[in-house]
Protein backbone atom coordinates (compact mmCIF):
# COMPACT_ATOMS: atom_id res chain seq x y z
CA UNK A 1 0.00 0.00 0.00
CA UNK A 2 2.93 2.25 -0.03
CA UNK A 3 2.70 3.96 -3.32
CA UNK A 4 5.70 6.16 -4.09
CA UNK A 5 3.57 8.45 -6.29
CA UNK A 6 1.45 9.61 -3.35
CA UNK A 7 2.75 12.45 -1.25
CA UNK A 8 4.04 11.59 2.11
CA UNK A 9 1.54 11.89 4.90
CA UNK A 10 2.31 14.23 7.63
CA UNK A 11 1.21 13.51 11.08
CA UNK A 12 -0.93 16.22 12.82
CA UNK A 13 -1.78 16.32 16.39
CA UNK A 14 -5.41 17.08 17.35
CA UNK A 15 -4.34 20.25 19.14
CA UNK A 16 -2.97 21.65 15.89
CA UNK A 17 -6.01 20.66 13.81
CA UNK A 18 -8.78 22.03 16.04
CA UNK A 19 -7.16 25.11 17.48
CA UNK A 20 -9.55 28.08 17.16
CA UNK A 21 -8.37 31.12 15.30
CA UNK A 22 -8.11 34.23 17.33
CA UNK A 23 -11.50 36.06 17.07
CA UNK A 24 -12.58 39.53 17.87
CA UNK A 25 -14.92 40.02 20.79
CA UNK A 26 -18.41 41.25 19.81
CA UNK A 27 -20.20 43.33 22.41
CA UNK A 28 -23.98 43.44 22.66
CA UNK A 29 -24.01 47.23 22.21
CA UNK A 30 -22.03 46.90 18.96
CA UNK A 31 -24.35 44.26 17.49
CA UNK A 32 -26.78 45.46 14.78
CA UNK A 33 -30.47 45.04 15.66
CA UNK A 34 -32.05 41.86 14.36
CA UNK A 35 -35.59 41.51 13.06
CA UNK A 36 -37.53 38.37 12.29
CA UNK A 37 -39.02 38.16 8.80
CA UNK A 38 -40.89 35.33 7.06
CA UNK A 39 -38.97 33.41 4.42
CA UNK A 40 -40.36 31.81 1.26
CA UNK A 41 -41.74 28.85 3.24
CA UNK A 42 -43.46 30.93 5.93
CA UNK A 43 -40.80 30.28 8.58
CA UNK A 44 -39.56 33.23 10.60
CA UNK A 45 -35.82 33.84 10.15
CA UNK A 46 -33.58 36.45 11.77
CA UNK A 47 -32.13 39.20 9.59
CA UNK A 48 -30.15 42.34 10.37
CA UNK A 49 -32.51 45.27 10.45
CA UNK A 50 -30.58 47.30 7.88
CA UNK A 51 -30.89 44.41 5.36
CA UNK A 52 -34.59 43.72 5.96
CA UNK A 53 -37.15 44.87 3.37
CA UNK A 54 -39.13 47.99 4.10
CA UNK A 55 -42.26 47.32 6.14
CA UNK A 56 -45.52 47.25 4.26
CA UNK A 57 -47.50 50.42 4.86
CA UNK A 58 -51.07 49.76 5.84
CA UNK A 59 -53.37 51.30 3.21
CA UNK A 60 -56.10 53.73 4.14
CA UNK A 61 -59.49 52.10 4.65
CA UNK A 62 -61.70 52.29 1.56
CA UNK A 63 -65.19 53.68 1.49
CA UNK A 64 -67.39 50.64 0.91
CA UNK A 65 -70.76 52.37 0.73
CA UNK A 66 -72.66 51.15 -2.34
CA UNK A 67 -72.65 53.49 -5.29
CA UNK A 68 -75.79 54.24 -7.29
CA UNK A 69 -76.40 52.15 -10.39
CA UNK A 70 -76.20 55.21 -12.64
CA UNK A 71 -74.21 58.34 -12.01
CA UNK A 72 -76.47 61.17 -10.75
CA UNK A 73 -75.08 63.55 -13.37
CA UNK A 74 -75.83 60.99 -16.07
CA UNK A 75 -79.35 60.64 -14.69
CA UNK A 76 -79.82 64.40 -14.97
CA UNK A 77 -78.59 64.36 -18.56
CA UNK A 78 -80.94 61.50 -19.46
CA UNK A 79 -83.86 63.25 -17.76
CA UNK A 80 -83.09 66.52 -19.52
CA UNK A 81 -82.84 64.70 -22.86
CA UNK A 82 -86.15 62.90 -22.38
CA UNK A 83 -87.87 66.05 -21.09
CA UNK A 84 -86.45 68.18 -23.89
CA UNK A 85 -87.53 65.63 -26.46
CA UNK A 86 -91.04 65.50 -25.02
CA UNK A 87 -91.19 69.31 -24.99
CA UNK A 88 -90.03 69.50 -28.61
CA UNK A 89 -92.50 66.81 -29.68
CA UNK A 90 -95.38 68.50 -27.87
CA UNK A 91 -94.48 71.90 -29.28
CA UNK A 92 -94.21 70.48 -32.78
CA UNK A 93 -97.52 68.68 -32.44
CA UNK A 94 -99.23 71.83 -31.12
CA UNK A 95 -97.82 74.04 -33.87
CA UNK A 96 -98.93 71.47 -36.44
CA UNK A 97 -102.44 71.47 -35.02
CA UNK A 98 -102.58 75.27 -35.10
CA UNK A 99 -101.37 75.34 -38.71
CA UNK A 100 -103.93 72.67 -39.68
CA UNK A 101 -106.71 74.60 -37.94
CA UNK A 102 -105.69 77.82 -39.69
CA UNK A 103 -105.65 76.03 -43.03
CA UNK A 104 -109.07 74.56 -42.29
CA UNK A 105 -110.49 77.96 -41.35
CA UNK A 106 -109.03 79.58 -44.43
CA UNK A 107 -110.28 77.02 -46.88
CA UNK A 108 -113.47 75.45 -45.57
CA UNK A 109 -114.89 76.79 -42.35
CA UNK A 110 -114.57 80.47 -43.30
CA UNK A 111 -116.34 79.84 -46.60
CA UNK A 112 -119.17 78.00 -44.85
CA UNK A 113 -119.49 80.76 -42.26
CA UNK A 114 -119.74 83.39 -45.01
CA UNK A 115 -122.39 81.34 -46.82
CA UNK A 116 -124.35 80.93 -43.58
CA UNK A 117 -124.34 84.69 -42.95
CA UNK A 118 -125.44 85.39 -46.53
CA UNK A 119 -128.18 82.77 -46.34
CA UNK A 120 -129.41 84.21 -43.06
CA UNK A 121 -129.54 87.82 -44.30
CA UNK A 122 -130.69 87.27 -47.90
CA UNK A 123 -134.33 86.14 -47.39
CA UNK A 124 -135.14 89.08 -45.11
CA UNK A 125 -133.88 91.61 -47.64
CA UNK A 126 -135.65 89.80 -50.46
CA UNK A 127 -139.00 89.81 -48.70
CA UNK A 128 -138.90 93.38 -47.44
CA UNK A 129 -137.44 94.80 -50.60
CA UNK A 130 -134.25 95.83 -48.93
CA UNK A 131 -136.00 98.16 -46.42
CA UNK A 132 -135.25 96.07 -43.43
CA UNK A 133 -137.69 94.34 -41.15
CA UNK A 134 -140.48 95.56 -38.91
CA UNK A 135 -141.32 93.77 -35.72
CA UNK A 136 -144.77 94.27 -34.13
CA UNK A 137 -144.97 93.46 -30.45
CA UNK A 138 -148.41 93.01 -28.90
CA UNK A 139 -148.71 92.80 -25.21
CA UNK A 140 -151.91 91.56 -23.70
CA UNK A 141 -152.51 91.24 -20.00
CA UNK A 142 -155.59 89.32 -18.90
CA UNK A 143 -156.35 89.29 -15.23
CA UNK A 144 -159.20 87.35 -13.67
CA UNK A 145 -159.87 87.21 -9.99
CA UNK A 146 -162.17 84.64 -8.46
CA UNK A 147 -163.00 83.90 -4.88
CA UNK A 148 -164.36 80.52 -3.99
CA UNK A 149 -164.93 80.97 -0.43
Amino acid sequence: MNDPTLPALTHHTPAQTYAPAPAAVELAAERAPVVWVPDAYGRMVPMPKHLAPAPVVRPEPRDLTPLPLLDPVAQRFVGAGIGGGALAAGTGYGVGEIVNAAAGIGSGALMWAALAVLAWRLPVRGITGGRGSTVNIRKAVIKRSTFNG
